[in-house]
């Protein structure tokens, strides 16, 4: 097990938050190709005591979470050229571009809005995409800004947000009667990811290839909600582990991100490591990235 270092996060840059399409750095000064970054890694809890993390205040006297992180300095390489080298199946990542939408950055305000405009655009988006996909439920989506005031800002600790027990538990939870029919097949949780006001130039998105991810960095964490729990995988740190990012996502770019695959005869690589991170060569006055993330079952 990776031990604690005594490196420092990179100071995050000084952003304006304005979606405004004249800002400087939303056309220009976009930083390009491989970068090092300072990323977050799990850092068991002292005591040896099972990892849990809260998701909303947790009860007094109890910590947000009881485990540490260890910092370590990774090469991240640009995925911008190369984009079709990627796959769901191989590296539990894909990028897909010139994806469009009848939703864009003021429309995501409405959650009303976002699941009867947008669900149904991202549920046609897995089928067309993901062969042997016949049925797609979508079971929740989290909007992200880097502003002071903003419910959820970027997560910048490298995680995974399913395992394969929290995975079947999904399938009971939101599938009833249907769901021992459809535990029989193939499922997949994906995770379909796109900015709001891009290109993405502050905070951008890391995701490491699963096919160099050992079963072993993996923990399963406990998920603690008000009224159930469930289970993330915190990420060890292992210096085979190959990181990649989309430098300036555009809105009409789409990252699909295989949490959980039911079948590893298929998807031998199931599962994908993510963080966002801080770019150092990211510009002063750059825009605070938002984003979109829809959580969907994908059943075939």
């Amino acid at each position: 097990m990776a031990t604690t270092t005594t490196l420092q996060p990179t100071a995050a840059p000084q952003v304006f938050l304005s979606n405004s399409p004249t800002a400087t750095t939303k056309t220009a000064s976009i930083p390009r190709g491989p970068v090092t970054s300072t990323l977050s890694f799990y850092q068991p809890p002292a005591d040896g005591s099972a990892p849990f993390n809260y998701v909303e205040t947790p009860p007094a006297g109890q910590p947000q979470r009881n485990f540490g992180e260890n910092l370590q300095p990774v090469t991240i390489s640009d995925l911008r050229g190369r984009e079709s080298t990627f796959t769901l199946d191989n590296n539990a990542f894909t990028a897909l571009s010139n994806i469009p939408s009848a939703l864009e950055g003021p429309d995501f305000s409405s959650d009303a809005q976002i699941k009867s405009t947008y669900y149904p655009e991202v549920e046609q988006l897995l089928l067309d995409n993901l062969p042997g996909a016949h049925k797609v439920v979508l079971f929740d989506h989290t909007i992200r800004r880097n502003s002071p005031n903003a419910s959820r800002g970027p997560v910048t600790r490298v995680h995974i947000d399913q395992t394969p027990a929290s995975a079947a538990a999904r399938v009971a939870l939101h599938l009833g009667d249907e769901a021992e029919e459809l535990l029989k097949g193939r499922y997949r949780i994906v995770n379909v990811w796109r900015p709001l006001n891009g290109p993405v130039v502050a905070h951008p998105l890391a995701v490491a290839d699963s096919a160099t991810v050992r079963d072993e960095d993996l923990v399963g964490v406990q998920h603690r909600y008000p009224d159930r729990n469930g289970e993330t995988a915190g990420v060890a740190y292992n210096p085979g582990q190959k990181w990649y990012y989309w430098s300036g996502m555009r809105n009409d770019e789409r990252l699909l991100l295989k949490c959980s695959d039911s079948d590893e005869t298929l998807g031998q690589w199931g599962r994908v490591p993510h963080t966002a991170f801080v770019d150092p060569r990211t510009p002063e006055g750059a825009v605070g990235r938002e984003s979109i993330e829809v959580r969907a079952l994908v059943f075939g």
